[in-house]
């Protein structure tokens, strides 16, 4: 909305206040906060010159399907928290679409796409440049979704060895992943061996995770499904990329199609427990505590609980 002021309009009193204003000046009324194009010669020096010191991978990949933007940029959201959960309504769109993606967790941040959507796995592959062979993570909103794609945590076995599911609930959501064996309702995709038309290995494991960070869940709680999820790691380097800036200056080159900024944050992954195993096994100590009925390479069994 423009508005024409008039300064002879005014009495003598507001005119004097008004007298850094032009005739006929227009005021521009300010627009609510809005979704933004991401735009590097915006960036602080600090952020570009951080940019600029990851090196970048010198081959580019080339996508038989388009951009899923509107004109084929990146798409930037800001949103550090649940109060900002309005903004992402574009993003959930756009990954019902077949998207790829980064939002933040509780830990780092994670490329992601629909868990059903087979075209949208295959390209989150390969703008990671994933071997085709490693097994990718879920996200998700709740137990429900844990019981629906996993056969579930481990009961108790007559040995001494309690029901794990009653002490797992007390540690999500929260900055573990915990390693269960999939469920008949996880697309092949999820262990598919580069492209569509490719074998597929025989159903395994999944990294399961329920991330303790309200924009992640916010995303989440919109789809009709978990995300399928990786760590956002540096191209060629095996480090982890923690400023949405450089994460969207690099991987938008490689295809991906939005970035959610939910703030920079620590080199600090979540713990990787495996529960096909009794008693379950600590594969990665992260941010995550160990706790008593976690057992590490080399340890002795706990005592019975």
């Amino acid at each position: 909305m423009i508005v024409n002021v008039k300064s002879s309009g005014y009495p003598s009193a507001a005119s004097s206040s008004l007298s850094s204003v032009r005739s006929f000046a227009p005021i521009r009324f300010p627009s609510p906060p809005r979704a933004v194009r991401f735009d590097g010669s915006r960036t602080s020096r600090r952020l570009q010159v951080l940019a600029m010191a990851v090196k970048r991978s010198p081959k580019r990949l080339k996508y038989s399907a388009p951009r899923f933007t509107k004109d084929g940029s990146l798409l930037y959201v800001k949103a550090e928290s649940g109060e900002d959960a309005w903004k992402l309504e574009p993003i959930v769109d756009l990954l019902k679409e077949g998207a790829v993606g980064v939002i933040p967790t509780d830990t780092v941040y994670a490329i992601v796409c629909d868990l059903k959507n087979p075209s949208a796995i295959e390209r989150m592959r390969r703008i990671k440049n994933i071997e085709p062979s490693k097994p990718l993570s879920i996200l998700c909103h709740s137990f429900r979704d844990i019981d629906k794609y996993t056969t579930g945590f481990p009961c108790g076995d007559g040995q001494g060895h309690s029901n794990i599911f009653r002490m797992v609930k007390h540690c999500l959501p929260g900055p573990y992943t915990f390693i269960l064996t999939a469920s008949k309702e996880l697309p092949k995709q999820y262990i598919g061996y580069g492209t569509t038309t490719a074998k597929h290995a025989s159903r395994k494991n999944v990294g399961v995770r329920i991330p303790d960070d309200a924009i992640c869940q916010a995303v989440l709680e919109k789809m009709d499904a978990p995300l399928i999820s990786t760590s956002v790691k540096c191209l060629k380097e095996n480090e982890w990329l923690l400023d949405p800036v450089v994460i969207a200056d690099i991987y938008g080159k490689e295809g991906l199609d939005f970035v959610v900024d939910g703030g920079v944050r620590v080199a600090d992954p979540s713990t990787v427990v495996d529960m096909t195993i009794t008693p379950p096994k600590l594969l990665r100590q992260g941010k995550g505590a160990r706790l008593p009925w976690m057992v590490a390479e080399g340890d002795d069994e706990p005592p019975a609980e």
